[in-house]
């Protein structure tokens, strides 16, 4: 006999519905599995067979063949051994059509029969409901997550015995209702508080720009300085997220198995800070089957790369393309992905190897040609998508031992959130035929937006006109310097760009001169 049961597969974040076709049969016992099963799908054999058997149900001592359709798309991981196993309930007359056929079906199973959590959960909700399937069964430790997807009922299960006594109406179980409010609420929560940090009025007032246009941002000094203190007091002051950007950055979360049953919900903006050690897979995302690396997982957050300078050639290259388009595009022999990476970047570097150039205090001991070397790891092309480039001096004795307390994070907020909303009335009414989104920033602007949106004054203009010529700019600096000026200004609350708007925007290309001096 022949069952057919639903469940789902994914392609990156994109899902589709798997259809499990189990096939029991008179000859000699075997099991196999066909349908371009990965390692962990043709191991569920095994599982699936123990769990039959110690949940109390028969297991056939026949000939069993299960395809996973559609048999071209790639399957992977643990999630079909529930439908697996319902399958052959199924086709051995344990269960009828109309008991598991409205349902999709994914978890794996543990040799007892018990329900295990699985990864993906998120997106592979989405894919059923979709494709007009409604009703999912899931993990227990899985279903707050699942209940996220608006129209779906979500019935969660313990075990396999539990499940086939529901199917059966020998037991009830009852669809997840999701608390959505109180997890939303779990958004404010405690960030270092730039209360904290004495003096640095300059960078203070550069996070605030970057953090109201949500711009790329680098500070370079000498080593205690305050960089770290300042990149990880950031998400502070950022707007909280919006549920769409929350379940943007929850599907990759889910997909990279990062998620708690205590956390189905992202609700913070990332802030993602990895080692200097860490390799270029891991900060772009890949493997055999490709996997969200770091700049994905800092999406609608924020990217810190500490001592920059550090990382891999090839890591730093790879930031490129995402700092430009918001995504990156993994491909490899088995499958070419594609993943959202619309983040902040946030790097920190010394200004050379000793960490001592141009110290007020300590001398530095590097040769020209090591300083050259060191600062040289940071390609143009990729400075020149840096929007804000600042020192961040020493602090003298005096402003560390002051008394006087500095701004918090609460007040500065106020402000970047009054500038986004300038920003997002701003943009509510572009028409979005193109296949790319609307800004929802100005750090999002496209060329002709900039011009449309970015309008000077007439002295702005004579000064900008100076300024192009005189600093060599590329046609890059000139639309990222337009759109930190468009910032300020609305920082400012100032409709046109002023002359002291761009003046402002200007300095912030400090770097550029320091990096054409070596």
């Amino acid at each position: 006999m022949i069952a057919i049961v639903k469940s789902t597969a994914l392609h990156g974040l994109d899902g589709q519905v798997v259809e499990v076709e189990v096939d029991v049969s008179n000859g000699l016992p075997c099991f196999d599995i066909v349908g371009l099963p990965d390692v962990s799908v043709r191991e569920s054999k095994d599982r699936v067979r123990a769990a039959i058997k110690n949940s109390g149900l028969e297991f056939p001592v026949k000939k069993i063949t299960v395809n996973l359709a559609p048999a071209d798309l790639k399957k992977e991981g643990p999630i079909y051994d529930l439908p697996i196993a319902v399958g052959i309930l199924a086709a051995t007359e344990q269960l009828t059509p109309e008991q598991y056929g409205r349902f999709a079906y994914l978890g794996e199973l543990s040799l007892n029969g018990s329900l295990r959590s699985i990864t993906g959960t998120l997106p592979n909700i989405l894919a059923a409901v979709g494709a007009s399937i409604d009703e999912i069964i899931v993990p227990r430790e899985n279903a707050a997550e699942a209940a996220l997807v608006e129209g779906a009922a979500i019935f969660p299960a313990g075990s396999l015995a539990e499940l086939t006594g529901f199917l059966r109406g020998e037991n009830d179980i009852a669809p997840y209702v999701l608390d959505l409010d109180g997890y939303m609420r779990t958004a404010a929560a405690d960030w270092p508080d730039f209360a904290d940090v004495k003096g640095q009025h300059s960078a203070r007032r550069a996070l605030e720009i970057a953090a109201a246009g949500s711009h790329n941002l680098l500070m370079f000094g000498s080593p205690g300085s305050g960089k770290t203190m300042l990149a990880r007091r950031l998400p502070g002051i950022l707007p909280d997220m919006t549920f769409y950007e929350s379940i943007e950055t929850t599907k990759i979360y889910s997909l990279a198995g990062l998620l708690t049953p205590d956390t189905p919900l992202v609700t913070r903006r990332p802030f993602r800070a990895p080692h200097h050690t860490a390799s270029t897979i891991g900060i772009v995302g890949g493997g055999r089957i490709p996997r969200p690396g770091e700049i994905s997982l800092a999406h609608h957050g924020v990217l810190f790369l500490d001592e920059m300078p550090e990382f891999q050639k090839d890591a730093l290259e790879a930031l490129r393309q995402p700092l430009e388009d918001g995504v990156i595009t993994i491909s490899r022999a088995t499958a070419s992905l594609t993943y959202p990476a619309r983040l902040m970047l946030v790097g920190a570097l010394n200004p050379c190897p000793c960490g001592y150039l141009g110290d007020s205090l300590r001398e530095c001991t590097c040769t020209p040609y090591q300083v050259q070397r060191y600062i040289s790891r940071l390609s143009g092309p990729l400075l020149d998508r840096i929007d804000i480039c600042i020192e961040v001096p020493r602090l003298p004795y005096e402003e560390i031992s002051s008394s006087v307390k500095p701004e918090g994070s609460a007040s500065i907020k106020k402000r970047v959130e009054t500038a986004r909303g300038r920003q997002r009335e701003r943009f509510c009414g572009i028409d979005q035929k193109n296949v790319r989104p609307a800004p929802s920033c100005n750090a999002q602007m496209r060329p002709g937006e900039v011009r449309r949106y970015c309008k000077m004054t007439k002295p702005a203009r004579e000064l900008f006109k100076s300024a192009f010529k005189k600093l060599s700019l590329s046609a890059r600096s000139h639309d990222k310097i337009l759109k930190v000026s468009r910032t300020i200004a609305d920082l400012d609350g100032s409709a046109l760009i002023e002359e002291s708007h761009l003046a402002e925007a200007i300095q912030y290309r400090s770097l550029d001169r320091i990096y054409s001096n070596y």
